[in-house]
Formats: structure tokens, C-alpha cells, sequence
């Protein structure tokens, strides 16, 4: 039985007022050996090479991912590394964490010890098969984490440098299945409205990198397909405040607001956002408020692992309406030119031709209204946009949000789900046919163009 199945290990307090339920046979019978076995130590404590090693090859991404989410939540809890492997220690550090907190530790470090022994990652069989028939999953997720490995974002360790210097692995299949499995509930409408598509996104790197991979792979792309029409000497125009954009003590960008003004914008900084990931809470963006309110606790209930701290992860309506799983990313459709999708609750298009206010008004309004065609919904952010271009070239052979396309007239995408605080300016993104390359500008948030429009998503 695991150290977190025996109800000795964590006893009652004030703080901690009700123990961790067994749950290894929920799981399956694990090793009578505790988790803070030597093994254990060596793979939390030490260098831990050789313990990963020592796995499958295509099982230690998951190990990286299990470990440093126990060392970040140890983190962010104050609890020191060195007391994971000092039972009396972590009794006491675990008394001073509340239900939730606790059980997402007894989960965490219950799965860990299921990988150390059994050599293979516990798996929810129910959320797998839920997730291949509804969402056909496993081939999404397999063709886009080879072409983020491709493109250089992630290591060959699975993983992403994230702008605090930290790892972030990239959310293994079961994750991402589990997530859709646990809101099946929640986000059955969105499925209904063809929201099938999936997008994983590296929210923890630096917008510097993701900008420099975009311009990589469009030259790549060129070689690979001379009759792609690029500007070879600048592959990518974006505007100069692009630059360091989410960087530093005071970054100019700021994501998910609540407004499009420079005080009271209720938007985060991407660091405080991989904060509040390490916290063991993962806040879902204040438009996209779910049944929870708009927060879920990571690894609670039924040791949900619900969390993907460093990453986002997405569902967009593909590109045919008629084929929910068709390659690449629907267009943003010029005004009259859309069609509802839906008939539970028919969701009306989202037609180019509105303010970035007015685009923004849409999902405050859905934000607290679980009848909105647009309830749960986003806006996109220029990572966001950056990943789906990559994708969507690579899936269909054309640039995403070809503006000027004259047999097929697409739009511009306001990146409503990001704003430029300090300038008050709102950015935007497309593929400029003209000029060959890729653009990512800005726009005042008042103005509107027939041409330019918004793309929503639903982050699960």
C-alpha cells in the first residue's frame, strides 16, 4: 500500500481537518514498497538521471512532468525538497495544507511512486477511450508534439524553458485526455458547436523564442516547399513593442483582461500566471468561467491531474464545420459569410467587422451566462496564434488567416486574449500575401475594420 493510502500518515488537525481516503485500489494494487524508498529519494532529491534512465524510453517525459510538479508544489507550499524523503517531515509540512492541497500531494506522489515501480504511468482508461471517440485524440496530440519537437520547442526531454528559468514538460496524453474527460459534462455544448480542434500551447516560453521559431519554420517550410511564396530576408514583421514583450519586472503585455484600458485592465502577467500554476491552482481566464467558477484545483477529486503548469491547453473549431475532425483551424469569416454551428445551443458566427471591444464585450457578457452560445470561451494571445499557424500550415499547406486571399476571403485575428496595457493597444495577427510574410501588429481597441475580426477559443 502507498504512504498516502495509510490514513496514519496525515492525521486530523485544524488545519487539516479530514485525512486522504485510501486510494490505491481505485488505481489497482500497487507496490507494498512506501514511496520514500531509496529510489524515491534518489528521484526527487539527487540527480535524477539514472532513475529516469532506468525507465522506458517514452515514459520519462512523465517522469520529468510528475517530478517537477511535486518539486513546484513543494515550492510553492514551503515545503523544503529535502522533507519528500523524510516521513516525519512531510507529516508535519502536510498537517498545515488544506484537504484540497493535501490530496493533490497524496496523488501526486502516488502516481510518482506507480511510474518508479511499475515502469509505465497509471493510466485512466475511461478518459483515453472517452476522449479517442469524441475528440481523436491520440492523433492530435501525437502530430502536434512531434512538430513542437521539430521546430525545436521542445527538448528532447519532453519540455519547455519557461521565461522564469524553469522546466515545463509538455502534458502527456493522459492529462489532456483526463481534463476532457472530467468536463465532459461542462463542455458537451462546445463539442456540439464544433469545438473538436486541438492547440497545445507553450505559454511558459518567452514570446522572443516563439517568435524566432515562427520565422524558422517558415524558412524551413520554404525549403522544403519552394513554390511557398515568403520574403526569405523577413520572414515575420512584428511590430518593435513585440520585443521582450512579457519580459521583465514591468512586461508591456498583459494576458486575458477584462478591459481594454491602461488602469483596472484586470489582465496577468504571464509570470504571475506560472505562479499561480505552481500554487497547485490552475485559473482558467475570467471569460472562460466553467462550473467551478472559473478556478479548479489541480489533482483533486479522483487525483485529477488537472493542472499543466508552463502550457494551455486549447480546443478550436476546425476548418470544415461539416467534418469535426478536419485539419486545421476554421477561418474568421467576413460579415454575412458565416454559418451557425450547433443545435443544442446554435452558436452564431463570429463575424470580422467589430471593435476589439466590441469582440471583448462578447465574452464578459457570456462570462456569468451559462445559456450564451459563448459561454466558457476565450480570446486568443499571440503564443496562442503563433503554435496555430505553425499547425495549420503544416496540416492544410496554407497560412493561417490569409487576409487577402481573393478566391477565399478569410480576416485578420484580433488577439483579444492579450493587451498592450502601457500603449493601449490591442494585437493582431495574419498572413500577409502581399508582402510574403507573417505579421504580428497592433490596433486601437475602439476602431473597426471589415477585414480584421477574433477568433475564440475554450481552454480546458
Amino acid at each position: 500500500m502507498s504512504l498516502f493510502s495509510r490514513p496514519s500518515v496525515f492525521t486530523k488537525s485544524e488545519n487539516c481537518p479530514s485525512e486522504v481516503p485510501p486510494k490505491a485500489g481505485r488505481r489497482g494494487t500497487l507496490s507494498p514498497e512506501p514511496p520514500l524508498s531509496a529510489t524515491f529519494q534518489e528521484a526527487i532529491l539527487a540527480s535524477s538521471s539514472r532513475v529516469r534512465d532506468s525507465l522506458p524510453e517514452q515514459h520519462r517525459a512523465h517522469f520529468e512532468t510528475l517530478r517537477q510538479e511535486i518539486i513546484d508544489f513543494a515550492q510553492a507550499h514551503n515545503i523544503p525538497r529535502e522533507s519528500l524523503a523524510k516521513p516525519d517531515v512531510l507529516r508535519e509540512a502536510a498537517s498545515k495544507l488544506s484537504t484540497p492541497d493535501l490530496q493533490r500531494l497524496a496523488n501526486l506522489l502516488e502516481r510518482f511512486e506507480h511510474l518508479l515501480v511499475k515502469k509505465e504511468p497509471w493510466k485512466n482508461e475511461e478518459a483515453l477511450e472517452y476522449a479517442e471517440e469524441f475528440y481523436h485524440l491520440k492523433k492530435q496530440y501525437d502530430s502536434q508534439v512531434s512538430l513542437l519537437k521539430e521546430v525545436g520547442i521542445l527538448s528532447k526531454e519532453g519540455a519547455i524553458l519557461g521565461i522564469d528559468g524553469k522546466q515545463y514538460p509538455v502534458p502527456t496524453l493522459e492529462q489532456t485526455a483526463s481534463r476532457l474527460f472530467e468536463r465532459r459534462g461542462e463542455l458537451s455544448t462546445k463539442h456540439n458547436q464544433g469545438f473538436t480542434k486541438l492547440l497545445l500551447v507553450p505559454f511558459g516560453m518567452s514570446l522572443d523564442s516563439l517568435q524566432e521559431t515562427l520565422k524558422q519554420f517558415l524558412l524551413d517550410h520554404k525549403k522544403s516547399n519552394p513554390d511557398f511564396d515568403l520574403d526569405t530576408n523577413r520572414p515575420l514583421w512584428a511590430w518593435e513593442d513585440y520585443q521582450g514583450a512579457d519580459m521583465g519586472d514591468s512586461p508591456n503585455i498583459v494576458y486575458h483582461p477584462q478591459s481594454f484600458t491602461q488602469q483596472g485592465h484586470g489582465g496577468k502577467t504571464k509570470m504571475e500566471i506560472l505562479e499561480e500554476q505552481a500554487r497547485g491552482r490552475w485559473t482558467l481566464p475570467p471569460t472562460a468561467r466553467s462550473a467551478t467558477g472559473g478556478t479548479t484545483s489541480v489533482g483533486v477529486a479522483e487525483g485529477s491531474e488537472t493542472g499543466t503548469p508552463g502550457w494551455t491547453i486549447h480546443l478550436f473549431q476546425p476548418s470544415d464545420p461539416t467534418d469535426s475532425h478536419s485539419s486545421g483551424f476554421a477561418p474568421i469569416p467576413r460579415q454575412g459569410q458565416g454559418t451557425p454551428q450547433g443545435d443544442e445551443n446554435p452558436r452564431p458566427p463570429l463575424e470580422a467587422g467589430k471593435t476589439p471591444i466590441e469582440y471583448l464585450s462578447i465574452l464578459r457578457e457570456a462570462q456569468d451566462d451559462s445559456d450564451s452560445p459563448y459561454f466558457q470561451e476565450s480570446g486568443m494571445t499571440p503564443e496562442d496564434w503563433i503554435i496555430a499557424f505553425m499547425i495549420h500550415l503544416t496540416e492544410t499547406g496554407k497560412p493561417f488567416d490569409d487576409a487577402w486571399n481573393p478566391t477565399n476571403k478569410e480576416s485578420i485575428s484580433y488577439l483579444t486574449g492579450a493587451f498592450f496595457h502601457s500603449s493601449i493597444l490591442v494585437p493582431y495577427a495574419y498572413w500577409g500575401r502581399d508582402f510574403r510574410q507573417a505579421g504580428l501588429r497592433r490596433y486601437v481597441p475602439h476602431r473597426r475594420d471589415e477585414g480584421i475580426g477574433a477568433r475564440f477559443s475554450v481552454i480546458v
